[in-house]
């Protein structure tokens, strides 16, 4: 395996982007939006990637093959944030996702002073994903029933935490 790092997507990263993201497997298992055209990927981008405070490019040997982002809470919140990921499938099972949240969530501790736990929900069908949260350090604290309307079908998370 070569060098894992993390860092902004840019416009520029749109086709490595729609190769991983518009992935059938990658697309079964994820909450992203599949797209149905560079022009709705480029919207995407420019709408909601490149202005996100924390949304990262999984980077092998410098290319992307997936992302991991964290989603800060506020007022109240601000003390927790979400964490979500997704990888292109032919990278599955080489302990890429695990590192890529594990230094995202070494980033997280340091970029946002305020954050004392981290979490992460997971369709309780998705097993790999379950994994890399634990592998990561994340502890599962439960069954979240009937949580969310995931491709057609109101759908159990299993909800995990990582606390500082």
């Amino acid at each position: 395996m070569g060098e894992i790092t993390l860092r902004a997507y840019e416009v520029s990263d749109i086709d490595e982007f729609l190769e991983w993201a518009n992935d059938e497997e990658v697309s079964r298992l994820s909450r992203l939006e599949h797209f149905n055209s560079r022009e709705d990927a480029l919207c995407y981008f420019k709408e909601v990637v490149i202005p996100h405070p924390c949304y990262r490019a999984i980077c092998l040997d410098g290319r992307p093959i997936g992302f991991v982002a964290f989603e800060p809470g506020s007022d109240k919140h601000r003390c927790k944030g979400v964490i979500g990921y997704a990888l292109g499938s032919k990278y599955w099972g080489q302990g890429i996702t695990t590192k890529a949240v594990k230094m995202l969530i070494s980033a997280v501790f340091k970029e946002f002073p305020d954050i004392m736990r981290v979490e992460a929900t997971v369709d309780v069908e998705n097993k790999a994903s379950a994994r890399v949260l634990e592998k990561a350090g994340f502890q599962k604290e439960g069954i979240l029933k009937k949580w969310i309307v995931y491709k057609g079908k109101i759908t159990d998370v299993s909800i995990w935490a990582f606390i500082s």
